[in-house]
């Protein structure tokens, strides 16, 4: 008898075919997607849209909007849930990516952006300083445009915990619109999802903020599906609010290839409603919970 040989390729190709109908989305058409694409790749800058594989990127670019990663295409850590590409030696600091950034702004005539970036764990103060540089590029031709942020946790080198505060801080003073930074799961899973990042160190992030600046408010998210109970999901909540946390997002994670974690769970819809539920009960004053929210899904009805 012959045994069936099953490529990687195409066992891929069939867990996205099972997904269940309320993951599956139009990708949009090509007319509204070229705005912004070609807005992007004319001035080579990036994307966590594109460079995540955001579901929602096509409903976002027809809205002539996107999510701006800073600090180029490689990561230095290894999330074994992003599809962010990861590596040690990341591609230098382009000097014109604030400006560049700051045109794509003005061009797309945004009066709320997100910027995020990958960990740069490899620059003397990871990063902190060239989010100000874009943020202050920003403001200068735009200056109605609010500017919501999304970090890396800053830690590491000689005294990290110190030097974990100045670099918030660094950020703070520029007065962002709102300070995102994801707890990304339970505190069960970080280990195993979230490698070279701590859920105690997540929570200082968002501590931090608030006691440097209480008026500016703090927001973190988790993707659901990686075996976490409701008890805990409602434990992580609790926690987030404890640091006082403003806002939140829950989605569902999706795998983006064979190289990263199963999914152990798809949760319903009805079931990111009641959480949802739970967690404006609990006092985040935003909260979009659903199976395709993303950390800055419509971030700008917020504000």
């Amino acid at each position: 008898m012959l045994e069936i040989m099953t490529s990687p390729t195409s066992h891929f190709r069939s867990e996205i075919a099972a997904l269940p109908t309320w993951l599956r989305r139009p990708i949009g058409k090509a007319s509204e997607l070229s705005t912004v694409q070609r807005i992007i790749k004319q001035r080579q800058i990036h994307t966590i849209c594109e460079e995540g594989r955001c579901p929602n990127r096509g409903e976002c670019y027809a809205q002539k909007t996107a999510t701006f990663l800073l600090m180029g295409p490689v990561c230095t850590r290894a999330c074994a849930f992003c599809q962010v590409d990861k590596g040690h030696a990341p591609m230098p600091l382009d000097p014109e990516e604030p400006e560049k950034i700051a045109e794509a702004v003005s061009l797309l005539g945004l009066r709320y952006t997100v910027l995020t970036s990958v960990a740069r764990d490899d620059l003397p103060d990871q990063g902190a300083s060239w989010f100000v540089k874009v943020m202050q590029a920003i403001c200068d031709r735009n200056p109605e445009t609010q500017i919501e942020v999304l970090t890396a946790d800053f830690w590491g080198g000689k005294d990290a915990q110190a030097s974990q505060h100045s670099r918030i801080a660094t950020v703070v003073a520029a007065k962002p619109a709102c300070y995102n930074h994801n707890i990304e799961t339970v505190r069960r899973l970080q280990a195993p999802v979230r490698r070279g990042a701590k859920y105690d160190r997540s929570l200082r992030v968002l501590q931090v903020v608030k006691e440097l600046d209480p008026k500016i408010p703090t927001k973190s998210g988790l993707m659901l599906g990686h075996g976490e109970t409701v008890a805990e999901v409602v434990q992580t909540l609790t926690d987030l609010r404890t640091v006082g946390c403003d806002r939140l997002t829950l989605g569902q994670y999706l795998r983006p290839s064979l190289e990263h974690l199963p999914v152990q769970k798809y949760w319903t819809p009805a079931e990111f409603e009641q959480l949802g539920a739970i967690a404006s009960s609990m006092g985040f004053t935003h909260v979009r919970s659903g199976p395709l929210v993303r950390s800055s899904y419509h971030a700008g009805e917020s504000a």
